[in-house]
This record gives structure tokens, C-alpha cells and sequence, in this order.
């Protein structure tokens, strides 16, 4: 039995163990899956949300792709409804041109019915103009021979003996007739040219020009006169050499005489003593810059003068260069008429002549302003003005007729259109008219400018001035490039060139100045 206890025991207490881990092992599980069915829900639920989700995203995109499918079949519905009403549109137009053909083939249907009807009147009248006809020249031949028969001559000696009558007789009145018709087309153009120059002439006044040599300035006091000089006479000395001007200064009180020849120096010269005494800076240094700055000046001044004389002309398209030149004839004079002015008279002359002609008086007009466009070119070269002047405005585009106008004006070329005689008679209308021109003085500008020409041929010549009405020749050298004893070489050449070559009145002095200047900067 104890045999058994003993075995028995280690079986129970075996079984007791396996029972426990049993009911252990059964715990755990059940804790375990109460746990994995937990996270099984939580997967679950999550999944969920994500199918909701998603679904929902999927039902968003559908519906973008529904209305974007019907966005675009409600436009090609638009579409299809546009091409309709175009069909209907173009259908109607083909109806209505179906009616507006049917029509016009009842007009021509009518049209051509009511021709044949008058054809058919005309072929009737034809046949009965012909049977009458036909009894005209019956009764005409039996006419003749009656005549024949009576007179004793043929019907073409008869007829002969009528014609030669007639053309006697045709020939003496036709003579008188023309006789009569040209003494009264003379009279008659004879007085309506007159009558038209004569009302150009009275529509347009200008005023007559005085052209000076000379411009006086005024000062306040006679004490300035010794500041213009300055130390031993180096201001105006620096200002004669920088405006090539003559500064004559007398006893005249309160006035200081600028004397040139050339008007645009004349005018720089006063301008600049302006600032200068107005500054009260009066120095060689400061002479040069002003006088530097005032020609600039002058230069814009030039164009907007052009510019003022073409709009107030109502002349437009005018190259920029014809329009500088035109400013410069402002300080140009013909026999002592203001050129600028002359040439507005002439432009308005030429406009009105024109205008009474039946003619464009807008070419008129330009024609008439650059018709003395050549005596202002800077280069001034032989050829005559009127040919200078058609040659710059052939370069700067102008038309044929404008060139041709200008350059005929004095018979130099033959004159091709009728702008040409007008204006000629113009141009001699402005200058033959009482206080238009006061005397002669192209003549003395060409012998000063040829003066100033001669002594800047020379080598080391800066610039040359003619000064005191031409009678003294100031002549600028370069310091670096003549020395002391080639000026005096210098003068006694161009004086002796000048007597070979020029013709002039009394004497004239050659003065050459050189001088030595040394610039530095401190910086």
C-alpha cells in the first residue's frame, strides 16, 4: 500500500500541476484574446473610417468629374445651338439673296422686253427714214437736173464754184475773227496779271527791314568801360579774339559800339558782354566760357527760331537741317534786307499768287521760304545761291517741283513747272518794293568773308577775323605750331597775297596775334 501511496502521490500531485497550468494557461489565453479582439475593433474601426473616408473622396472626385462632363457638354450645346443660329442666319441671307436675284432677273426681264420694244420702234422709224430718204434723193436728182438745165453748168461745177465762194469768204472773217480774239486775250491777260500781282501784293504788308553793321551797347555807368577793358586792355582784347567782334569804345557816355559784319557774331558778342557785366566777373578765363556758352545758345536759338517760322508758315515736314538753316536767316541780310523776313513775304506772297492761279498754295508757300535757302550754307562754295540752295534741298528729300522752284528763281536753270515764275515775280515783288533793301552789301560780306578765307589757308591759323568794316584782318595762331619769327613772315605773306588777289578800298592791316597759354588743374 505504501508502495501504491507512493506511486499514487507523484501521479496526483502530477495531475494537481498539470490542472493549474491548465486553468493558468485558459486565463492567459482569454486575456490575450480579449486583448487581440480589442485591437481587432480599433483596427476595425480605423479601417472603417478610412473606407468612409475614401468613399467619401471618391463621391467628391465623381462629382467633379460629372460636372466637369456636364460643363463641357453644356458648352458644346452652346456651341451647337451658335452653329445653328449661324445656319439659320446664313440661310436667310441665301433666301434673301434668292429674292433680291429673282427680282433682278424680273427687272432685266422687263428691262430687256422694254428694249426690244424700243428697238422694234427704232427698226420701224429706220424703214420709214429710209423710204423718205429714198424720196428726198429722187426729188434732189430731179432738183439738179432742172438746175442743170437752167444755169447750164453741172451739179459738180456748180458745187465747185459754192466752195470756193465760201472758203473766200470763210478765210477773211476767220482772219478778223482771230485778229479780234487774240487783241482781246492780250488785253485781258494783261490785265488780269496785273490785277492779280496788284491784290497779292495789297493782301500781304510787311514791314520794311533796316540791317545794321554796328550794335550799341548800353551801360549803366562809364565805370564799367574800364572793367571791360581791363588790366592794359586783356578783357577786351580776350573778348574781340573769342567773338571775333570789334569793341570800340569813345567818349560816347553809357555806350559801348560792337562792329562785324556777320550779324550772328554781333549778337554773340552783345549777349555775352550782357552776362558778363550782369555777373560782374569780368576775366579772360571767364570771357571764353560765356562766350562758349552764349554760342550754344544761339545755336538753340537758331532752330527754335526755324522752328517758329515753319509753324507760323503752316509748313510742315521739313527736314531738321532745312529748319536750322532757316533760323540762320535771321542773321543774314540781301542788299540790306533781312533775309528771314524777306523770305516769310515772299512765302505769303507766293501763297496768295498761287491761291488766285488755281495753283496748291501750300508748295507755294515752301517754295517761296527756301527759295534763298543757299545763301545761308555754312560752306559758302561758288556755286550761285540758287543752285546751292536747290542742291540742299534735293539732299534733304524735298520734291522736284520745290527744287526746281528754288533753283530757277534767277534763270539760272530752265523752270519746269509754273511754282518756278511765281517765284521769281515774288522774290522780285519783296525786294523791289519801296524801303525793302537799302543798299548793296552782298558784295562787302563776300569780300570780308574772303579775307577771313585767304588767312585760314595758311598752316598754325586758329581764326581769322575781319574787323573795322573790313579794313584790319586779325589773324589767331597757334603758339605751338608758329613761333615769334614766322609772324611776322605770316603777315607780310597774306598781306601780300591780299593785294595780289582782292580788290578793295583804302588799306587794310594785317595784324597776326600769337600767344602762349599754360593750363594746370589743382585736384
Amino acid at each position: 500500500m505504501d508502495t501504491v501511496m507512493m506511486i499514487l502521490i507523484p501521479v496526483l500531485a502530477l495531475l494537481a500541476g498539470i490542472g493549474i497550468t491548465y486553468f493558468l494557461l485558459k486565463f492567459s489565453a482569454n486575456g490575450l484574446i480579449k486583448k487581440a479582439q480589442e485591437e481587432a475593433e480599433m483596427i476595425k474601426q480605423n479601417k472603417i473610417l478610412e473606407a468612409k473616408e475614401k468613399e467619401m473622396q471618391m463621391k467628391a472626385d465623381h462629382e467633379k468629374v460629372v460636372q466637369e462632363h456636364r460643363r463641357k457638354y453644356q458648352q458644346a450645346q452652346d456651341k451647337v445651338a451658335q452653329q445653328r443660329a449661324e445656319l439659320q442666319q446664313q440661310r436667310n441671307d441665301l433666301q434673301q439673296q434668292r429674292a433680291d436675284l429673282q427680282r433682278s432677273q424680273s427687272d432685266l426681264q422687263r428691262t430687256k422686253q422694254e428694249l426690244d420694244n424700243e428697238q422694234q420702234k427704232l427698226d420701224n422709224q429706220k424703214k420709214s427714214i429710209e423710204f423718205r430718204q429714198q424720196e428726198v434723193d429722187k426729188l434732189h436728182h430731179q432738183a439738179e437736173k432742172q438746175l442743170e438745165t437752167i444755169s447750164g453748168l453741172s451739179a459738180e461745177q456748180a458745187k465747185q464754184q459754192l466752195v470756193d465762194a465760201l472758203k473766200d469768204e470763210a478765210k477773211t472773217n476767220a482772219m478778223s475773227y482771230i485778229n479780234d480774239v487774240m487783241d482781246e486775250a492780250r488785253l485781258t491777260a494783261n490785265k488780269e496779271a496785273k490785277k492779280i500781282v496788284i491784290q497779292t501784293i495789297q493782301r500781304v504788308a510787311t514791314e520794311a527791314a533796316v540791317e545794321n553793321s554796328v550794335t550799341v551797347f548800353h551801360i549803366e555807368n562809364d565805370e564799367m568801360k574800364g572793367r571791360i577793358i581791363g588790366r592794359e586792355g586783356r578783357n577786351i582784347r580776350a573778348l574781340e579774339a573769342a567773338t571775333g567782334v570789334e569793341f570800340v569804345v569813345d567818349d560816347t557816355p553809357e555806350a559801348i559800339i560792337l562792329s562785324a559784319f556777320d550779324p550772328v557774331r554781333r549778337e554773340i558778342a552783345r549777349l555775352a558782354l550782357h552776362q558778363l557785366v550782369t555777373d560782374g566777373r569780368i576775366h579772360p578765363a571767364r570771357i571764353e566760357e560765356v562766350v562758349a556758352k552764349v554760342q550754344k545758345q544761339v545755336e538753340e536759338e537758331i532752330v527754335e527760331i526755324g522752328k517758329r517760322t515753319t509753324i507760323d508758315l503752316g509748313i510742315h515736314g521739313l527736314h531738321p537741317e532745312l529748319v536750322r538753316l532757316v533760323g540762320r536767316m535771321k542773321y543774314r541780310s540781301s542788299y540790306g534786307q533781312n533775309l528771314l523776313q524777306h523770305s516769310r513775304e515772299t512765302a505769303n506772297l507766293c501763297a496768295a499768287m498761287a491761291a488766285d492761279l488755281g495753283l496748291n498754295p501750300k508748295k507755294a508757300r515752301r517754295a517761296g521760304l527756301l527759295h534763298d535757302i543757299g545763301k545761308v550754307v555754312e560752306d559758302d562754295p561758288e556755286t550761285p545761291h540758287a543752285q546751292l540752295g536747290m542742291q540742299v534741298c534735293q539732299k534733304y528729300g524735298e520734291k522736284p517741283d520745290i527744287c526746281n522752284a528754288v533753283g530757277a528763281h534767277h534763270d539760272e536753270i530752265e523752270m519746269e513747272t509754273l511754282l518756278a515764275p511765281i517765284v521769281q515775280a515774288c522774290d522780285a515783288i519783296s525786294g523791289a518794293r519801296p524801303g525793302a533793301r537799302r543798299e548793296i552789301v552782298e558784295a562787302y560780306v563776300k569780300r570780308l568773308n574772303d579775307l577771313e578765307n585767304l588767312a585760314m589757308s595758311y598752316p598754325g591759323v586758329i581764326k581769322t577775323y575781319a574787323i573795322q568794316a573790313g579794313r584790319e584782318l586779325r589773324v589767331i595762331v597757334g603758339a605751338d605750331k608758329v613761333t615769334d619769327q614766322d609772324v611776322e613772315t605770316l603777315s607780310i605773306d597774306i598781306a601780300k597775297r591780299i593785294q595780289d588777289e582782292m580788290t578793295y578800298p583804302g588799306q587794310i592791316k594785317i595784324t597776326v596775334i600769337r600767344e602762349t597759354r599754360a593750363i594746370n588743374y589743382a585736384k
